[in-house]
């Protein structure tokens, strides 16, 4: 069949779950016999996500392809269980880049080339490009951002172009927030009918009303907003808010939103709905009882005055995974590097976790925190996972501790340090010396060996794997031979740059750390075995 295309917008509020339930909708339209892509439009003006820093949009996910990009592709990811292509991902940057990168090369044929229609036509080229490659029968298209925002403007024209030349082929749905207001005590739908007419200004009349709240929307509200929107009623249904994501898909699934989908683009399902193990996996999510506590040391946690996990979701629903495989519950908690570099005793406070695991990062800010807290674990036999920077804190706290290198440390904080235990990468040197910073790290899947006699063999099960890379430095060979001889062993080698990958500690129940990064190719239904292999050794720590 022809590939149809599914338009996302959101309304009222900015993290509505946009993300999510985009990913539950294309995961019901894949558990009917379809095959789907989800695909991310973003409004800022950036090239893509890797100049961004996480406490200003969320995590950095890395596709397979090596592309930089927003959390929600690795929400897709996740649900549907597939590899998403660099493609998917779209930005206001790249489109103006290709759009003046087309006009100076004269491929216009001498066109006056404007804002509108030139720029939408573009997003509309590329939205369709993603969807060929990834051979899709259903696009998922999400729009970042709240509709009424200036930079969204040109996407929806993308849209409403895209209707105007499909016309059946395209189905818009809208997504808004109904607030309960605590003084109040009711549900006010007055914010989602208003986002609804914003619309409406743009050309865009949405098909399908999905309304997100603390609890189900009534009959009373249903009527109200499909009255003043003209919103079939049967198109119009709930999100609420639930103990896991994983939920969303069983609870658009009973409201046979996936079915109200099909019947607008009068297509049958391919094969009869059942979602068999995704209902036993969210089962086991919401009635284990036993729980393991895991410490995440970083420090991209705070924007103003509150505290988020955005920075860490990747790594966070990783462990979630994990846990899930293993029956048990994650109490995560929330650890500033800082305190531990400001006050060096409050790592005892590690003693309360099971594991601990220190994520990715970059930069100089909380780095002897995240040193301390690594001595800590070594010390106190108690599992440890480093992730990236986590390995390479491992690896200086280890040369100034064991190997007595006493000045042991990264070039990327003191590029003059005599002891250079993990320097920048050789490839990396001309790049940065032209500051030449935007999609230049290592990135994507890059491949490593491992050692039949480690650790991290037994839980993978094999001696090739492949694992997404987003880093410039690395441990520099030139100590690889005093490292080892005390005790800290390299099991994984990327065999063609024979760079470390992986490493592991003698003496020690569990402590690995990887210089890739193993959580963005955790899914539900297919947990990482590193990750599952280190909630198992938190679970017998406790």
């Amino acid at each position: 069949m022809q590939p149809k295309y599914i338009f996302i917008t959101g309304g009222v509020i900015s993290s509505l779950g946009k993300g999510i339930t985009s990913a539950s909708i294309g995961k019901l339209l894949q558990d009917l016999g379809f095959k789907v892509v989800n695909i991310k439009c973003e409004m800022y003006v950036n090239i893509d996500a890797g100049t961004i820093r996480p406490t200003e949009h969320g995590e950095v996910y890395v596709t397979e392809d090596g592309m930089e990009c927003d959390q929600d592709l690795g929400t897709y990811e996740r649900f549907l269980n597939q590899d998403i292509t660099k493609e998917c991902f779209l930005t206001t940057g790249q489109i103006y880049q290709e759009v003046i990168r087309r006009e100076r090369n004269l491929e216009y044929d001498g066109e006056d080339v404007e804002v509108v229609p030139h720029v939408p036509k573009e997003i509309i080229r590329r939205i369709k490009i993603a969807t060929e490659k990834n051979k899709a029968d259903f696009a998922i298209v999400e729009f970042g951002g709240t509709v009424g925002e200036y930079q969204q403007v040109l996407f929806l024209e993308a849209d409403r172009m895209m209707k105007h030349e499909l016309k059946k082929d395209i189905l818009n749905i809208h997504i808004a927030y109904l607030p309960i207001p605590p003084s109040v005590g009711e549900m006010k739908s007055k914010p989602a009918q208003y986002s609804v007419r914003t619309l409406f200004s743009a050309g865009i009349v949405p098909d399908i009303f999905i309304g997100r709240s603390t609890t189900y929307m009534d009959q009373h509200r249903m009527e109200v907003l499909s009255r003043n929107t003209n919103i079939a009623l049967e198109n119009i249904f709930s999100n609420p808010d639930v103990k896991s994501i994983y939920e969303v898909p069983l609870i658009l699934a009973k409201q046979k939103v996936a079915e109200c989908v099909l019947n607008f683009f009068n297509v049958k399902p391919r094969k009869r709905a059942s979602l068999t193990n995704w209902k036993k996996l969210v089962k086991i999510i919401k009635e284990t009882k036993k729980e393991v506590k895991i410490g995440i040391v970083g420090k991209y946690f705070t924007s103003g005055d509150f505290s988020q996990g955005d920075s860490y979701i990747s790594v966070i629903e990783a462990i979630k995974h994990a846990c899930c495989a293993n029956n048990v519950t994650p109490i995560i908690n929330w650890i500033d590097a800082e305190a531990f570099e400001k006050n060096p005793e409050k790592v005892i406070e590690l003693k309360e976790n099971d594991g601990i695991i220190v994520p990715g990062g970059y930069g100089k800010r909380g780095v002897e925190g995240k040193i301390n807290a690594v001595k800590f674990a070594r010390e106190n036999k108690i599992p440890y996972l480093g992730l990236c920077y986590g390995l390479q804190m491992a690896v200086i706290e280890f040369s100034r501790n064991i190997c007595k290198i006493k000045d042991a440390n990264t070039t990327e904080n003191e590029p003059n340090t005599k002891s250079p235990v993990i320097d920048v990468m050789e490839e990396q040197k001309k790049l940065l010396a032209k500051k030449q910073y935007g999609a230049s790290n290592r990135l994507g899947a890059y491949e490593c060996k491992i050692k039949k006699d480690s650790k991290a063999f037994k839980a993978y099960g094999k001696e090739i794997i492949q694992e997404r890379h987003r880093h410039r430095y690395e441990i520099n060979n030139k100590y690889k031979e005093i490292l080892e001889k005390k005790g800290l062993k390299i099991v994984g080698i990327n065999p063609k740059l024979n760079l470390a990958e992986i490493i592991e500690l003698d003496n020690h129940p569990w402590f690995i750390g990887t210089q890739f990064h193993p959580e963005f190719k955790s899914r539900l239904e297919n947990p990482h075995p590193l990750f599952v292999n280190f909630i198992k050794a938190a679970i017998k720590n406790k």
